[in-house]
């Protein structure tokens, strides 16, 4: 099913827009970056040609004139009596249809498979058969997965159970369930800002209002305002990523912990942290985890980074009470994790260690060349170096991230800039760098930024045409 994007969100998305083209020229491109960064998505309806009008104050020939680009341009679908419909070109002609013609896709913060993992497969395929006896429906997941996840938690200092923990369809899925069993209407959640986007993208789902509370390089967690925001507004739930932040890859210290999970505690607020980069360490070390701090905290988790994005495979560990209200929620969205991944699951966790070590290598590698190659090629960036994660989270200074990302596009190179992992259009002078990737692709994609980054300005939707095409 298609969804619909109503003429206050589509304003509320665009930001500021405007620019030195005429104005059917901005809105389209603006209309444009939205779409290839994700923050609009590809079969998305948008408003009518009156309805934006009226929201953005423009005529509606202005509004007209901008559809009629994109439709041009391959970005738009239009079908009277049905609506102008969103779409990435290439889609009609078989490419792939998130990303069509990428030679280099930049927008996954991901790193190869773990090469552990086709034996992890084969290993369950052997197991298989003593499991066809059972019907296949299984909500909490494996006992022995089960306990494998709780022993991992008990290794890192935090004593859990089996009956604490929740297989799920990954970490995406889990988030899911926690906000549509934690959420109830007119509530506020609590993120960090910058923040994971598809957590705003779940958020929004329910139609949940965010309150942020910022991350800085310099700075750290601004833990005086997230207590405010805890204060004043009491949110249900707040969601964080204290380990390897993504995007800016920062950790929480100890003292941030333990501040944050009082303050959540006193205030009734249910603490969601996603431990999906825990263990992406590379120069930081141990550090005991949020539930270490508080009882009433749920941890989402996965494999998804550490052995390969293809398995699908998270967990929810909290206290007994709130599992058990996600048990009665789950059938409304599904009947359970897939056993053959479960099965892999379970070998793989019992190659935790070996695992993040060779994960830790990998990522030291890309980390240092993705450094130096920046260095070199763009002096002017800000470019702090992170102890663990899976990305670097540049300043920009002047450049604009979304005007940097659609350039690359011609160039065949994918980047999700700034904006995506902000609140109203902040961050557009920060880009996400992956460097889960090979030294020639990183290579390869950080020259294409040092060759176009000159010729990209301030202003998201000021670059000649033929970067935009």
């Amino acid at each position: 099913m298609n969804s619909f994007v109503t003429g206050r969100r589509l304003v509320r998305e665009l930001g500021e827009w405007r620019s030195s083209a005429p104005a059917y020229k901005a809105l389209a491109e603006r209309i444009r970056v939205l779409l290839m960064d994700g923050r609009l998505s590809s079969g998305a309806k948008l408003p009518a040609e009156r309805e934006l009008s009226q929201a953005l104050a423009l005529s509606r020939t202005t509004v007209a004139a901008a559809y009629s680009k994109l439709r041009d341009d391959g970005f738009l679908d239009s079908v009277r009596g049905s609506g102008s419909t969103l779409q990435l070109p290439g889609r009609e002609r078989g490419e792939h249809a998130l990303h069509p013609g990428l030679s280099l896709d930049f927008t996954k913060a991901t790193a190869p498979a773990y090469p552990g993992i086709q034996g992890a497969y084969a290993n369950a395929l052997e197991q298989l058969p003593a499991y066809l006896c059972h019907d296949g429906f299984d909500l909490v997941g494996l006992p022995d997965l089960r306990e494998a996840i709780a022993q991992s938690y008990t290794d890192r200092g935090v004593p859990t159970s089996a009956d604490q923990i929740m297989v799920t369809v990954g970490a995406q899925h889990a988030l899911n369930l926690v906000t549509r069993t934690l959420y109830s209407p007119g509530e506020r959640i609590l993120v960090e800002q910058p923040t994971y986007p598809h957590a705003l993208d779940t958020f929004a789902s329910v139609g949940a209002r965010v309150l942020a509370f910022p991350v800085r390089q310099d700075g750290g967690w601004d833990l005086q305002e997230a207590l405010l925001q805890i204060r004043r507004a009491a949110p249900s739930l707040a969601f964080l990523m204290p380990d390897f932040h993504n995007p800016t890859g920062m950790s929480m210290s100890i003292h941030e912990r333990e501040y944050l999970a009082a303050a959540a505690a006193r205030e009734g607020t249910v603490l969601v942290v996603d431990e999906t980069t825990a263990l992406l360490d590379i120069d930081r070390g141990p550090l005991p985890p949020m539930a270490a701090f508080s009882p009433n905290i749920l941890t989402l988790g996965s494999l998804g980074k550490l052995a390969w994005g293809g398995l699908r495979v998270g967990w929810i560990r909290g206290p007994r009470e709130i599992m058990a209200r996600l048990l009665r929620n789950r059938p409304a969205g599904d009947l359970g994790t897939p056993l053959v991944e479960q099965l892999a699951a379970t070998t793989l966790l019992q190659e935790l260690p070996s695992m993040a070590a060779s994960r830790s290598l990998d990522l030291r590698r890309g980390r240092d060349t993705a450094v130096q190659l920046l260095r070199a090629q763009l002096p002017q960036w800000q470019v702090q170096v992170p102890d663990g994660g899976i990305s670097l989270w540049i300043n920009t200074e002047s450049v604009s991230s979304s005007a940097l990302a659609l350039a690359a596009r011609a160039e065949g190179l994918g980047l999700v800039p700034g904006p995506r992992f902000g609140i109203d259009g902040a961050f557009e002078r920060y880009l996400r760098l992956p460097f889960g990737y090979s030294d020639g692709q990183l290579g390869e994609g950080i020259g294409i930024l040092g060759r176009i980054a000159g010729h990209v300005g301030s202003d998201p939707l000021r670059m000649p045409l033929q970067a935009v095409i």
